[in-house]
């Protein structure tokens, strides 16, 4: 799954990264530990050239109050799921990142959170869907724009942390996901096949969402914070 994410690169190199502009409301902060019902930025498949904030959580279309929603999605599965479909058929996203968070747990002790993130690039997109909420009544309040982000088998890179993985795109195919249909879509929904990706121990700090700052992606400082010390369970 992906449960906690971020996205701090400058305003300037984002747009330039995605060849966007960003139009979210209430401007753009840089956000190190994002949590569920958050924004997150979003360039959305009606508007390529823009860079929104979407509620991160789909919501059902018949569910009588906005709710958190549902933050992530099976690629697998999504096309049958009622809540996932339409979206699956017509809204493609892409769900911008700095890098995102999980928490892999050994033997029976705590779980301990890692960063994942891209080595040579500073922003990449995961794959999203998006929805439009519309409650029954006719204020502004009650539409919501939101979004889940798909989720895949884990690469060799996140087998030993988790046993799913967000589907991060590789940058040559960001354009295809947003333009393709359904079937050339699901074929992209896969682990990530590079090998720049990486992952570090961090602090627990990230556990708690009030804690959103550039200390919370600092490498966890001791011996046995990186990966290599074990394998895929």
């Amino acid at each position: 799954m992906c449960g906690r994410t971020s996205l701090f690169v400058d305003r300037d190199d984002l747009e330039r990264r995605f060849d966007a502009r960003i139009v979210a409301d209430g401007g753009y902060e840089p956000r190190y530990n994002i949590a569920p019902g958050d924004g997150l930025e979003v360039i959305a498949n009606d508007d390529a050239g823009e860079i929104r904030r979407f509620h991160w959580g789909l919501i059902p279309s018949w569910a009588d109050e906005p709710e958190t929603g549902m933050i992530n999605a099976r690629s697998e599965t999504a096309s049958e799921k009622p809540a996932f479909q339409k979206a699956w058929e017509s809204r493609p996203c892409l769900v911008l990142s700095s890098g995102f968070y999980e928490w892999q747990a050994r033997n029976g002790g705590p779980k301990r959170p890692y960063r994942i993130h891209r080595e040579d690039d500073p922003a990449f997109a995961m794959a999203g869907l998006w929805e439009v909420w519309e409650g029954d009544g006719e204020s502004e309040d009650e539409t919501v724009s939101c979004v889940t982000i798909l989720t895949t088998d884990p690469n060799e890179l996140l087998a030993p942390i988790h046993d799913r993985m967000p589907v991060v795109l590789p940058a040559n195919e960001e354009s295809e996901w947003l333009e393709a249909g359904p079937d050339e879509r699901e074929e992209l929904c896969r682990p990530y096949p590079d090998d720049d990706l990486a992952a570090y121990e961090i602090s627990t700090r990230v556990n708690n969402p009030g804690n959103d700052d550039p200390g919370v992606i600092e490498p966890l400082g001791h011996e046995q914070s990186g990966l290599g010390e074990f394998g895929s369970e």
